[in-house]
């Protein structure tokens, strides 16, 4: 069986040091809120060429709190409209809805999965106050047309990072496009804690503050409570962990490039649709394939075909957000674009042990599929 992503073998790799940097935080006695957690958020904030790192409980609250800063600054006020892609995972929209935010649903490109820029203006209104782009699969939504957008309206811009780890548009990363961006540290991801972890970079020192205060309880100074804050904290075993391993990020994502590469070059039937870079430059799209999603009309039975043949994949996603039971007001809205991709990806085996020789077995199944 080629597993689909295979955590036990991938921290394999690092084991012996994820064991000593455990170890040296359960000898320390400290373990929340010290020199694990300054040094992972100085690090992290380097590698993405940011001024700030803050290291919170997991992605969600990196975005939730993002949000919820902005409105205590008073850059924000109940009821503004947030633009955010219509195919995203539900999480970039329940983090707008719990600070009592207005979604504002638009189209993705359906060539890139991410927010189509072009669609962007056609639905700002006087309560527009933030956009939400979200960096699906491991390619970074088109930033310098989205921040011309923001910039032209003056609209905060919130990166949802949590698929884009070391992604780039000509050298700029991830995290370092937007007022900030929310990081997702979930098992899972191409940076993945061993538990639930997230971070939000920025390189404003206002929001980087508030930001630090709400996630311990709205403190900026023990027992002196400024805001009203939340308990949503970085530990230090998870920071210790997650330095070891962006320290294994580069190498990581190189070989996820290699897996696409076998992929791109050799699925050539034309029952299955690829997905593409954006950009005239490959080199100036520096995509971190977290996922490798096709598309195909027949999915269920390519699913079926493959699994029968030892290939384990995955959809991400199956529902759109609006055709979800959680936002049952939005059920009879129309997506099609979004509504076409829910319907029609299926994500291959990819991983940074996935082994060149499984990719090209995949080909070649994925090539004599038929119906």
């Amino acid at each position: 069986m080629i597993t689909f992503l295979d955590l036990k073998i991938i921290n394999q790799q690092y084991r012996q040091q994820l064991i000593d940097a455990c170890t040296r935080v359960i000898d320390s006695g400290w373990y929340i809120g010290g020199t694990e957690l300054d040094r992972f958020e100085q690090n992290f904030a380097k590698y993405c060429g940011t001024r700030y790192a803050i290291g919170v409980a997991n992605g969600l609250d990196a975005l939730i709190l993002t949000l919820r800063a902005w409105k205590e600054l008073g850059k924000l006020q109940e009821g503004d409209e947030v633009i955010v892609p219509s195919n995203t995972y539900i999480a970039s929209i329940l983090a707008i809805s719990a600070n009592q935010l207005i979604p504002v649903l638009v189209e993705p490109d359906p060539n890139t999965f991410n927010l189509d820029p072009s669609k962007i203006e056609a639905v700002i209104t006087n309560k527009t106050k933030a956009i939400l782009p979200v960096h699906l699969y491991g390619q970074l939504a088109s930033m310098p047309e989205i921040m011309a957008i923001a910039e032209k309206y003056r609209l905060l811009v919130l990166e949802d990072s949590a698929q884009s780890h070391g992604a780039a548009i000509l050298g700029k990363k991830a995290g370092n496009w937007g007022d900030a961006s929310a990081f997702s540290f979930y098992p899972g991801k191409n940076l993945g804690a061993l538990g639930d972890a997230g971070a939000i970079t920025t390189n404003d020192s206002e929001l980087a503050n508030m930001l630090k205060a709400l996630r311990n309880y709205g403190s900026h100074e023990k027992y002196k409570n400024l805001v009203q804050g939340v308990n949503s904290r970085l530990d230090e075993i998870q920071a210790a962990m997650l330095d070891i391993k962006l320290s294994y990020l580069g190498q990581e994502i190189l070989h996820r490039r290699e897996i696409a590469q076998v992929y791109l070059q050799g699925i050539n039937n034309p029952l299955i649709e690829l997905p593409k870079i954006e950009g005239s430059a490959v080199e100036d799209q520096q995509h971190v394939w977290h996922l490798f999603v096709i598309r195909t009309l027949h999915r269920d039975a390519l699913q079926q075909y493959l699994a029968e043949n030892g290939i384990q994949t995955l959809i991400h996603y199956p529902i759109p957000p609006h055709k979800q039971q959680a936002y049952r007001e939005w059920n009879d809205f129309s997506f099609p674009i979004s509504e076409k991709i829910h319907s029609t990806v299926l994500s291959l085996p990819m991983s940074p042990v996935l082994d060149i020789q499984d990719a090209q077995h995949v080909v070649e199944v994925c090539n004599k599929f038929s119906l």
